[in-house]
């Protein structure tokens, strides 16, 4: 019996604890779409993000090419369009100094809950038998 990627994932989501779950799948997406939308939309350099973001230049640039939080992406698919509608927001916000990097963890939290909302707890999916 072998438990596929997706599978691993989905029981993780279904039985881990919900924070545990968006810190490892959910934020690090959003960082990405974050660090995309202040260097595209707003012309920063990867620098001037990584400092508003309290992360690494190196970092900003693993997101700007997508190497970097897009493992299980599919797994949150139908979160993708709250978590740009709420990266594009904190950016303007960013930009126009309305807060902080370190403001932006309530604004994240506000997502997080919604996504436990609709996540199931209570039953763990089935692994897929492959012998």
């Amino acid at each position: 019996m072998t438990y596929k990627y997706k599978r691993v994932i989905l029981n993780t989501i279904l039985m881990g604890p919900q924070c545990e779950i968006i810190g490892k799948y959910v934020l690090p997406i959003f960082r990405s779409m974050l660090a995309k939308e202040l260097v595209q939309t707003y012309h920063l350099s990867q620098t001037e993000t990584a400092k508003k973001l309290g992360t690494t230049q190196a970092a900003i640039s693993q997101y700007l090419s997508s190497k970097r939080a897009y493992k299980g992406m599919d797994h949150v698919e139908e979160f993708l369009p709250q978590i740009q509608t709420l990266a594009t927001d904190i950016a303007k916000k960013i930009v126009n100094r309305e807060i902080g990097a370190g403001d932006v963890t309530p604004h994240f939290c506000d997502l997080c809950t919604t996504f436990c909302k609709k996540t199931p707890t209570t039953k763990a999916a089935k692994p897929e038998n492959n012998s």
